[in-house]
């Protein structure tokens, strides 16, 4: 899977695309296919955002389904964290409605034995 961060009117942490990574890599888990995760960072410069003045924004590119979620923080970091919890949800929905089930009824079991 291939990372790639843009970032607007924002200055970044030496650490924050090591964070990335870690956590974005262990998306790989659900054994969705993605090809290309782009990371936006975006800085509100408004003064009045000041809770909500950093957002990122996660997109999914690929042969696999198109993923997008977005979280809103008061800085880089906390922001990010809010992104994946929601990609990591919509992953794990997709996954588990890939998944196969035996979906028989145990009266149907019965009747076959």
């Amino acid at each position: 899977m291939k990372i790639q961060i843009h970032t607007r009117n924002a200055v970044l942490a030496e650490d924050f695309k090591e964070i990335v990574e870690d956590k974005l890599n262990s998306m790989e888990r659900f054994s969705i296919l993605i090809e290309r995760i782009e990371v936006e960072i975006l800085h509100e410069a408004n003064p009045h955002q000041g809770k909500k003045s950093h957002r990122v924004v996660l997109t999914s590119h690929g042969a696999g389904p198109l993923i997008k979620s977005e979280g809103a923080e008061f800085n880089d970091l906390a922001a990010f964290d809010s992104a994946v919890k929601t990609f990591a949800l919509q992953i794990r929905k997709i996954h588990e409605r890939s998944s196969q089930y035996n979906r028989d009824t145990l009266r149907k079991q019965k009747n076959a034995i």
